[in-house]
C-alpha cells in the first residue's frame, strides 16, 4: 500500500526560488547536466554519529513527482511564468541518477548520503522534496538510537503521536524511530502501514471512568488477560495502585498470564524500586515495569546505571520532535556541471566566509574502511575515478585541506554509494514499504555493532575520522588558489 500524498506528488511541493530559477535555467538554455550532493554540516545532539532514515519515502515520491493541470494553472495565475515554461513542466518527471547510502546507515558530517546526476531544472526542483525527507527522519532515527543505545538495547515504545508536527511528522517520526531502535509505535496507522508491532496500555481515563481503581483494573484483566499493564500512578502510586494491581495481577497469573505496571510520573527510579520489591515480595517476580513521561536518552542512561528494575521504556515527545536539536542539518550543493565550452562535467566549489560551510568540489564517491576486527576506522571521500583497495597502506587528509594526514591498510573497504534510480526508473522497484524498513532497521543495527563505543557515547563522543584522497584534497586546494589570486 503508498503512503503517498499530495505532498509528495506536487512538484509543487518545493521552494518557490527553485521555481524560478527553473524558468532562468530554461530562459537562458542553460538546462545542462549537473551533480548535486546531499549531507548534513555537524551532528546532531552533539553526538557521534547519525542514522540516515527517509530514502525509501523519497524514492517512492521521485517517482510520483510531476505538476498536475491545477498546479500548472496555480503558477500561471502568479503571472511570472512564462507558458512556455509552463508547457515544459506539464511534462516534468525525475529522469535522473540517484546514488545513495543504504537506508538505516550509520553516518557522518561532510560525506554524502545522496549524490543526484539530472538536468538543472530537475535537480533544482526536487532539492526541497530530498531535504523533507531526509533530514527530519535522519534527526528522529538518531535520537531513537541514542535512546535505544541508552537503554543497554532495551525494549523501547514510541509513544509519539500525539506532540508530533501534524499528522505527516507523526508518521514519518514512527517510520523513523524503527529504523532507529524502537520495538513498537502507539500509532495504529503507522502499525498498519509500515508493519510495525503496535502497542497501548491505558490511559488515565480509563481509570478515572470506573467507580474505583480496582474495578477499572479488572475490566481491562477480563478483555486483555494476555496483555494488561495496569497504569497505577492515577490516584496514588504505592498505596493504592501497585496493591490494586497485584490483585488483580494474581489472579491473572492463577490463570496462566503475566502482566505488568506502568509509572508515568513521580520519582521513576525511586517508584520502580519500590514497586519491583512490592511486586516480589508478592510473589510476582515475572511482573513487568514499564516507565513513560518525558523521556531522554540522559535520563534512561542514568536509570540504567543507576539499576532501576525497569523492562520498557515509553519514549514520545523528545524522540518524535528531536527534542532539543530542532532540525538535522542537512544541505543540498552543486558539486559539478557541465560547461558547453571545453564539452565537459567539471568540477565546482562553494566558497564561504565560514570555512566549515566550504564544500568538497567533484562527482565523489564514498568509501568505508575497516580493521582486521571488522571494525569501522574511517570513512573516505575519493573522486569518482578513484579506488581504495584492502590491503594496501594508503594517506588519507584532513578535509579542510590542512597539515592533517594519518596512514592507514585497510583489511577490507565498502564502497557506500549505490545506484537506487537510474534514468529516472526504481533499481530495485518491488521493495514495499515494509521490506524497506525492517532492511534499514537491520542496517542500523549491523552497523551500529562495527562502530567502536567511544563513537557511542551520549557524552563527549570521540570523532569518526571522515577524510579525503590526496586527489581530492589537491583539487579542493587548487580552487582555495585560484580564488585567493
Amino acid at each position: 500500500m503508498s503512503t503517498l500524498c499530495y505532498t509528495d506528488t506536487s512538484a509543487l511541493f518545493t521552494d518557490f526560488y527553485e521555481l524560478t530559477m527553473a524558468q532562468g535555467y530554461w530562459k537562458n538554455q542553460m538546462n545542462y547536466p549537473a551533480v548535486f550532493d546531499m549531507f548534513f554540516r555537524r551532528q546532531p545532539f552533539n553526538g557521534g554519529f547519525s542514522v540516515f532514515a527517509g530514502l525509501h519515502t523519497l524514492l517512492e515520491a521521485l517517482k510520483a513527482f510531476s505538476f498536475s493541470q491545477e498546479d500548472i494553472a496555480y503558477l500561471d495565475s502568479l503571472n511570472i511564468f512564462e507558458q512556455g515554461f509552463l508547457d515544459y513542466l506539464k511534462t516534468f518527471r525525475f529522469s535522473g541518477d540517484l546514488y545513495a547510502q543504504e537506508e538505516g546507515s550509520i553516518v557522518f558530517p561532510n560525506e554524502p548520503l545522496i549524490r543526484i546526476h539530472a538536468n538543472l531544472i530537475e535537480a533544482q526542483i526536487i532539492e526541497g522534496l530530498v531535504l523533507n525527507h531526509i533530514n527530519f527522519q535522519s534527526l528522529v532515527a538518531t535520537k531513537t538510537a541514542r535512546v535505544w543505545l541508552a537503554s543497554g538495547k532495551g525494549h523501547i515504545m514510541e509513544f509519539g503521536l500525539r506532540r508530533a508536527q501534524g499528522p505527516d511528522g507523526a508518521m514519518s517520526a514512527s517510520r523513523a524511530a524503527y529504523i532507529g531502535g524502537a520495538a513498537a509505535t502507539s500509532n495504529a496507522l503507522a502499525g498498519k502501514l509500515y508493519n510495525i508491532p503496535v502497542l497501548g496500555t491505558m490511559a488515565h481515563s480509563w481509570i478515572m471512568s470506573f467507580p474505583s481503581e480496582l474495578e477499572a483494573f479488572e475490566s481491562y484483566a477480563q478483555l486483555y488477560p494476555e496483555k494488561s499493564i495496569f497504569l497505577i500512578d492515577t490516584y496514588d502510586t504505592l498505596n493504592s495502585g501497585i496493591k490494586n494491581a497485584v490483585t488483580v495481577g494474581k489472579k491473572l497469573v492463577a490463570q496462566g498470564h503475566n502482566f505488568g505496571v506502568r509509572l508515568d510520573s513521580g520519582d521513576i527510579q525511586y517508584l520502580s524500586n519500590k514497586v519491583r520489591k512490592y511486586l516480589d515480595k508478592e510473589g510476582l517476580t515475572n511482573a513487568t515495569i514499564s516507565v513513560s513521561n518525558e523521556l531522554t536518552e540522559e535520563i534512561i542512561q542514568t536509570l540504567v546505571q543507576q539499576k532501576a528494575p525497569i523492562n520498557s521504556w515509553g519514549v514520545g515527545t523528545h524522540m518524535v520532535t528531536g527534542g532539543n536539536e530542532s532540525s538535522f542539518t542537512g544541505v543540498y550543493k552543486l558539486a559539478a556541471r557541465y560547461y558547453p565550452t571545453s564539452n565537459a562535467m567539471e568540477p565546482t566549489m562553494k566558497f564561504s566566509d565560514n570555512p566549515e560551510k566550504t564544500t568538497n568540489p567533484g562527482i565523489k564517491n564514498l568509501w568505508r574502511l575497516y580493521d582486521q576486527e571488522g571494525m569501522a576506522k574511517c570513512d573516505i571521500l575519493a573522486l569518482d575515478d578513484e579506488e581504495i583497495v584492502a590491503g594496501k597502506e594508503q594517506r588519507f587528509y584532513h578535509p579542510s585541506g590542512d597539515y592533517r594526514q594519518f596512514s592507514f591498510t585497510p583489511a577490507k573497504v565498502e564502497s557506500l554509494l549505490k545506484p537506487r534510480i537510474i534514468k529516472g526508473e526504481l533499481v530495485n522497484k518491488d521493495a514495499t514499504n515494509q521490506q524497506a524498513i525492517q532492511a534499514a532497521r537491520a542496517t542500523m543495527q549491523q552497523q551500529l555493532v562495527t562502530l567502536d563505543d567511544t563513537y557511542k557515547r551520549i557524552l563527549n563522543p570521540h570523532i569518526y575520522k571522515v577524510s579525503v584522497t590526496k586527489n581530492l584534497r589537491q583539487l579542493k586546494i587548487k580552487f582555495i588558489e585560484e580564488r585567493i589570486k
